[in-house]
C-alpha cells in the first residue's frame, strides 16, 4: 500500500512537499511515480523516479519547479513543489510500477491521494 501526505492549501508562488510512504519494501526494479488529477480532468503524469538508479522524468508543466526524490531505507518518495501555480491545484497520487513510463496504465499500485489547493 501507498500513503500520501503533505497536501494542503497554499498561496501561489509558495512551496509544498508531499510524501509517499510504502507499507512494504520497494524493490529495486520498481518505478515510483507522482500523478495528479484536477477537477473534471483526466489523471496526468507529474514525475517519476527509478528506484534502483534514481533516474527521474518530469512533465513539462512542472520541470524546473518540482523535484522527485526518494529515501530507499524509508521506502518513501517525496515531491518537492516550488513556485506553485493555481493550475497545480489537484489531488496528487503516488503510484508504483515497473515501467519507466508516464502512462497511468503502467502503474498498478496507487495511493488514495492528497489534495493540493493553490490560490492566487
Amino acid at each position: 500500500q501507498l500513503e500520501e501526505s503533505g497536501g494542503g492549501s497554499v498561496q501561489a508562488g509558495t512551496s509544498l512537499s508531499l510524501s509517499c510512504a510504502a507499507s512494504s519494501r520497494i524493490y529495486s526494479s520498481s518505478v515510483m511515480g507522482w500523478f495528479r488529477q484536477a477537477p473534471e480532468k483526466e489523471r496526468e503524469f507529474v514525475a517519476l523516479i527509478r528506484w534502483h538508479s534514481g533516474s527521474t522524468l518530469y512533465a513539462d508543466s512542472v520541470k524546473g519547479r518540482f523535484t522527485i526524490s526518494k529515501v530507499n531505507a524509508e521506502n518513501t518518495v517525496y515531491l518537492q513543489m516550488n513556485v506553485l501555480k493555481t493550475e497545480d491545484t489537484a489531488v496528487y497520487y503516488c503510484a508504483k510500477g515497473h515501467q519507466y513510463s508516464s502512462n497511468v496504465a503502467d502503474y498498478y499500485v496507487w495511493g488514495k491521494g492528497t489534495l493540493v489547493t493553490v490560490s492566487s
